[in-house]
């Protein structure tokens, strides 16, 4: 979970200014979390609690509403209405980590990102974007293979996982849609060293960074088991108290 936090915050500072280098600062003074560790606390929180997603989501972002959201989202956390708004964005993707973290079998966390999901994201892309994210960190976490996982993801769901990053950097641009971030990003992944390299590496594409980054991150916690320790304590520092508490518990519960 704080891989995928830590990408968050390391790609923040690209959130419309993006790069296409793998060369940059890691965490400087304008880094900074956003709607995307907002809402995998939420997720989180709902999971350690036993609760509902779509109250955990509001609420967390009623505490937060200045994290980044899209208007979408941000016109439904305000309002006391539950209906979901059909989006594809990969805004399911970027909140579901904490699922493929949290169960032991891979048909709980298909069912599991589905309900994060269809809160707010029922259009089949926004599921699948945060079904085929959470089946990744769920694979790597059991010790699954690069090529396993490559293989899973891409049947199941039907991503093109053959491309490379070189590939894609060139043309490449913003997209906040699943279906246009979150296979780039699982090839970020698969193309690192470390939990480092896989960050950076999404972040170079030069797309919707900080969330493509989380993604990334996301995965190679649960692949790699090891987040540098410059990393770890330079993202816990940009915590507040009540976001850190969920954090800590959950790792204490289920990233050991």
């Amino acid at each position: 979970m704080l891989g995928a936090i830590a990408g968050d915050v390391i790609g923040s500072v690209f959130e419309g200014y993006p790069t296409k280098s793998c060369d940059f600062p890691l965490i400087d003074a304008h880094s900074t979390f956003t709607d995307d560790t907002v809402l995998t606390v939420a997720v989180a929180d709902a999971i350690l609690s036993g609760g509902d997603y779509a109250s955990s989501l509001k609420h967390w972002a009623r505490k937060y509403p200045n994290a980044g959201y899209g208007s979408a989202f941000y016109h439904w956390m305000l309002s006391p209405d539950r209906a979901p708004y059909n989006s594809w964005g990969n805004g399911s993707a970027m909140r579901v980590s904490p699922v493929g973290f949290a169960f032991d079998s891979l048909e709980v966390v298909l069912q599991e990102a589905k309900r994060t999901a269809e809160v707010t994201h029922n259009h089949p892309e926004g599921i699948k974007g945060a079904q085929a994210t959470a089946v990744a960190v769920f694979l790597a976490r059991q010790g699954e293979s690069k090529g396993r996982i490559r293989d899973e993801i891409a049947q199941r769901f039907a991503y093109d996982l053959d491309r490379t990053l070189d590939a894609i950097r060139p043309g490449y641009r913003f997209d906040i849609s699943c279906q246009g971030s979150v296979p780039e990003s699982i090839i970020a992944f698969l193309e690192s060293e470390d939990v480092e390299s896989a960050i950076r590496k999404a972040i170079s594409l030069g797309g919707d960074s900080d969330t493509m980054a989380c993604i990334a991150g996301a995965i190679a916690e649960a692949f790699y088991r090891e987040i540098p320790s410059s990393i770890r304590s330079g993202v816990r520092d940009r915590l507040t108290a009540d976001l850190l508490a969920v954090v800590d518990e959950f790792q204490a519960r289920h990233c050991r």
